[in-house]
């Protein structure tokens, strides 16, 4: 299925032509054009739209121009002007623009013009072949030829790699005329076998359940899907169902809400697999024909970061009300955004007016103690860790993750005692986990404490994760701290090659070839240390050793060991 869409949707944005050559002949703002191409390349949908409408006003019968108006128009989610630039371009002559096209489909759908929908494909519209499908079959269905659709949504559940969509699409199209039994036959398996649904296909499926008055199956399906932890968005469901009270069936009420599902079911099966400006243009379309698609507008934000386009996330995000039931997913969101855009105190101020308002629910205190951590505000953000171990209660597996970050925020405060203890809390829950395994072997190593117990630790996050660079830095420097420097040096050179800018394994690194008897090489690498811009107080001991050597340094600091033979203790 993955190779099929990607095809289609390459076909889609290449039909664009942008990275043709304009003719020598056409008269057109260069600069203007070499603008908008440059802030295409970069994703800059707002920049580009300004610049190709200046180069359109010197040539509006350009089709490579138009092409790349439409393109940041549907990126802004514009769909006004992006249908304007769609028209001029479909009156031109040449070789079709499935952009335009596109456009052109979410034009006639938002109008709920499905026979418009329907000619056009058959006189020749390629959205590629499973977008085609299943719009046409939700253009039937806002006909009223539910057999004809039924009959397209069969014909893909018999297509390698699109049967998921078929069955889904058809359960939907069934639930929104009412045939609950039919619906519920299909999302149950009955009908043709499991299938996988996303998040939206079990709020669906719980509320065909309902309708069928069946809200205890609808429960024990939420609960199986979500868990029984507080959820701002299940909860509300949850009473509901628990009341007795009937859900109605709104996730798709109409063919128009049809079609945006098809747009938002292939954008999340092209999340993460596709270039994600393929992904955003049919998110953009789902949102656009649906505007409460809620899942659709938090999908265009996390694309839209991904995207570096950091500021009309933030807008996205902040499109959801207080009163939404996603405003908290949202607003969490939007924190992150506004950090990315280097607003740093402005996320924490969303967080922590989260936190007064959601202060009850353990990912909005994990979202602020995360970013106060980031910013090394450690000690806010150990107050807003255990306020989120407060809410976890029983302290589970998953939460190992806490009592670490809280961990660290002891540990960076100077407060080792109740780090330690957080530490081995963590691996209590987790015991085999490399980073509390490595994180408190180090500690425990750089402190000089148990450093049999610490070397032990290390050697198991190793081998859970062989290949990460801070962790075989960890095990070099046990055995330096043991005084088994010659077993210190294979890992500390591949910890080395692993983390080849780090200043804290490069100084590691010097500091073992010193002990080696490898005094240039060791100079070569504090020096190189010094370049990766380390803390002031590395800083000052590194340019320390360059003066006297590691020798004095350590005999300063009461620091030094005799050296150990090599594997000494089978260790």
């Amino acid at each position: 299925m993955r190779s099929a869409m990607t095809r289609t949707l390459t076909a889609l944005i290449l039909a664009a032509s942008l990275a043709a050559p304009l003719r020598a002949e056409e008269k057109i703002d260069s600069g203007a054009y070499l603008a908008a191409r440059v802030a295409e390349t970069e994703n800059d949908f707002r920049s580009a739209s300004g610049w190709y409408g200046k180069a359109i006003i010197a040539d509006s019968e350009n089709p490579q121009l138009l092409d790349g108006a439409i393109l940041a128009e549907l990126g802004l989610g514009d769909f006004s002007l992006a249908i304007d630039a769609a028209k001029l371009r479909k009156g031109l002559k040449g070789d079709p623009s499935q952009l335009a096209e596109l456009a052109l489909m979410a034009d006639e759908a938002k109008r709920e013009d499905y026979s418009a929908i329907i000619a056009d494909t058959d006189g020749g519209r390629d959205l590629g072949d499973l977008a085609n499908s299943l719009v046409v079959a939700w253009a039937k269905v806002g006909e009223g030829k539910m057999s004809e659709a039924i009959a397209d949504f069969d014909a893909l559940t018999k297509k390698k790699g699109y049967e998921a969509f078929g069955f889904y699409h058809k359960a939907l199209a069934l639930a929104s005329v009412g045939d609950f039994e039919g619906a519920d036959a299909i999302l149950s398996g009955k009908a043709g076998g499991t299938i996988t649904v996303m998040r939206r296909g079990v709020f669906a499926h719980a509320q065909i359940l309902s309708q069928l008055e069946r809200n205890a199956d609808a429960l024990a399906l939420l609960d199986k899907a979500f868990g029984t932890a507080p959820d701002p968005v299940v909860d509300p469901i949850r009473a509901r169902l628990k009341a007795g009270e009937p859900i109605p069936f709104d996730t798709v009420t109409s063919a128009r809400d049809g079609i945006a599902e098809v747009f938002f079911t292939i954008s999340t099966a092209l999340n993460g697999e596709a270039d994600p400006v393929y992904t955003l243009l049919h998110l953009r379309v789902a949102g656009y024909l649906r505007p409460d698609h809620s899942d659709a507008l938090l999908m265009t934000a996390d694309v839209l970061e991904e995207l570096g386009q950091h500021d009309l996330a933030a807008e996205t995000y902040a499109a959801f009300p207080p009163d939404s039931p996603t405003y908290v997913t949202a607003e969490v969101g939007r924190a992150g955004a506004l950090r990315s855009q280097g607003k740093t105190d402005a996320a924490i101020d969303a967080l922590q007016t989260l936190a007064k308002s959601h202060g009850d629910l353990l990912g909005v205190q994990f979202a602020l103690a995360d970013l106060l951590r980031a910013e090394d505000r450690f000690d806010e953000a150990e107050v807003a860790y255990s306020a989120a171990i407060d809410l976890a209660k029983a302290a589970s597996q998953e939460n190992w993750v806490l009592y670490f970050y809280r961990g660290i925020c002891h540990e960076q405060s100077k407060d080792w005692d109740p780090a330690e203890a957080d530490f081995r809390k963590a691996l209590d829950l987790n015991p085999t986990q490399p980073q509390v395994l490595n994180y408190l072997g180090y500690g425990m190593v750089d402190r000089g404490e148990n450093l049999d117990e610490a070397l032990g630790m290390i050697q198991k996050a190793v081998a859970a994760d062989p290949e990460q660079g801070y962790i075989i830095d960890s095990l070099a420097w046990a055995y330096f701290k043991l005084g088994r420097y010659a077993d210190a040096l294979k890992p500390m050179e591949k910890a080395s090659l692993l983390e080849p800018v780090d200043p804290i394994v490069t100084d590691h690194l010097g500091d073992v070839y010193w002990m080696n008897d490898r005094k240039l090489e060791a100079r070569f690498q504090w020096r190189r240390a010094l370049s990766f811009e380390p803390t002031e107080t590395d800083k000052t001991r590194i340019q320390r050793k360059l003066e006297v050597g590691l020798d004095v340094v350590m005999a300063d600091e009461g620091t030094a060991k005799p050296a150990v033979k090599a594997a000494e203790n089978g260790n």
